[in-house]
C-alpha cells in the first residue's frame, strides 16, 4: 500500500532513497557537466527515445546557482515545445524517471513549479524537479557502462566464433559433396546445419540462444571427421614395407646437374599408364575422380600430397627436377 505524499503525489522508494544523495560540500556542478552525466545515465540505463529527451531538457535549464541541489523548474509547456512530445506524455516519463531514481520532483503547496527570490530578486529556492541524482550518481553510471562494454566484447567474440565454426562446417560440406557425394552421412550433417543456421541470429546487440556456440563447434568437429574418415578409407599401411638392403646407388642430391643426368634405365613416362598406376598405388582411389590419362595422375598427386605428408616445396622440387608425371 502506497500513502500519498501532502502534496499529492505517491511517494516512491527510489525517489525517497535519491533524496539522501547530496553533492560535496562547496561543489558547483557546471550544465555541461551535468548534461555529460545525464547522457551517461541514458546510456547505463537504456532509456527510451522520448526518456532522453525530457531528461536531456531538464538538465539544459540548469542554472548553474551555487545551491546544494540541482533545482530546475520548466514548465510543462517549455518541455513540450523542446521535445514534440504532448503534456501528458512529459507526465507520464517525469514519473517514470522519478521511478528510475534520476528525477525528484519538488511540489509547492498548489503544485507549480517557480522560483523564490529574495527581497532583492536573487533567486534563493525552486520548487520543480530535484537533479541531483544524476550528478551523484555518475561513479556508477561509468561503472554499469564498463560492464557493458566488456559485455559487448564478449558478445562480439562469441559471435566471431560461431561465424568460424559455420563457414568451417559449409566449407567441409563443400569438400564432401564435391569428392565424396554418396556419403551416407553427408545429408545428416546438412540437415543439422541447415537447423543451426536457422537458430543463429544475425550479428547483433542481441544475445545468443544458451549452447548454440557449442553446437556449431560440435557439428564442425563431426563434419571434419566425417570427411578425414572418408578420405581415409582406402588400404592401410601399404607404404610399411622395409628395405634392410643396402642401396646399389648413391642416394639423390639436390644438383641440377646431377638431375639431368638421369639413370638411362628410367625409361620414357611413356610407359606409365594409369592401370599400372592405380596398381601400385592404391591410395590413388582417395582422389575420389577417375583415372584416364597422365593429367589425371598428375592432379591425383597434388590433391594427395598433402595427406601422404609430403611438404608443397619437396613437390615443387620433384616437378622442377624430374617432371610431373614421375613427380
Amino acid at each position: 500500500m502506497q500513502i500519498a505524499s501532502p502534496g499529492g503525489r505517491r511517494l516512491d522508494h527510489a525517489a525517497l532513497a535519491a533524496k539522501k544523495l547530496a553533492l560535496e560540500t562547496g561543489r558547483t556542478v557546471t550544465r555541461k557537466e551535468l548534461s555529460a552525466a545525464a547522457m551517461d545515465a541514458e546510456r547505463a540505463l537504456d532509456l527510451r527515445a522520448a526518456q532522453r529527451q525530457v531528461l536531456s531538457a531538464l538538465a539544459a535549464c540548469w542554472g548553474e546557482q551555487e545551491w546544494e541541489r540541482l533545482l530546475v523548474w520548466p514548465s510543462n509547456d517549455y518541455l513540450m515545445s523542446r521535445t514534440g512530445l504532448t503534456e501528458r506524455a512529459i507526465r507520464r516519463i517525469i514519473e517514470e524517471l522519478n521511478k528510475l531514481g534520476l528525477v525528484i520532483p519538488k511540489d509547492s503547496a498548489n503544485k507549480k513549479r517557480f522560483a523564490i527570490r529574495d527581497m532583492a530578486g536573487e533567486i534563493i529556492d525552486a520548487y520543480g524537479f530535484d537533479l541531483t541524482p544524476i550528478y551523484v550518481r555518475r561513479g556508477e553510471w561509468a561503472a554499469i557502462l564498463a560492464e557493458q562494454k566488456v559485455m559487448r566484447e564478449i558478445r562480439k567474440r562469441t559471435y566471431d566464433e560461431v561465424t568460424v565454426a559455420r563457414r568451417a562446417t559449409e566449407e567441409t560440406l563443400n569438400a564432401l559433396a564435391s569428392h565424396f557425394p554418396e556419403h551416407r552421412d553427408r545429408s545428416d550433417i546438412k540437415d543439422q546445419y541447415s537447423k543451426l543456421l536457422s537458430r543463429t541470429p544475425k550479428r547483433s546487440t542481441a544475445e545468443l540462444p544458451v549452447g548454440l556456440l557449442q553446437d556449431w563447434q560440435d557439428l564442425r568437429i563431426l563434419a571434419e571427421e566425417t570427411y578425414y574418415q572418408a578420405g581415409d578409407a582406402g588400404p592401410k599401411d601399404h607404404h610399411k614395407e622395409t628395405n634392410y638392403e643396402f642401396p646399389s646407388e648413391a642416394c639423390y642430391k639436390r644438383s641440377p646437374k646431377k638431375a639431368e643426368a638421369a639413370p638411362p634405365n628410367e625409361g620414357s613416362v611413356q610407359h606409365l599408364q594409369p592401370t599400372l598406376i592405380i596398381e601400385a598405388c592404391p591410395t590413388i582411389s582417395d582422389f575420389g575422380r577417375p583415372i584416364r590419362d597422365t593429367t589425371d595422375i598428375v592432379a591425383a598427386g597434388r590433391y594427395l600430397r598433402a595427406s601422404l605428408g609430403a611438404h608443397e616445396s619437396a613437390w615443387a622440387e620433384a616437378v622442377e627436377e624430374i617432371g610431373t608425371v614421375r613427380a
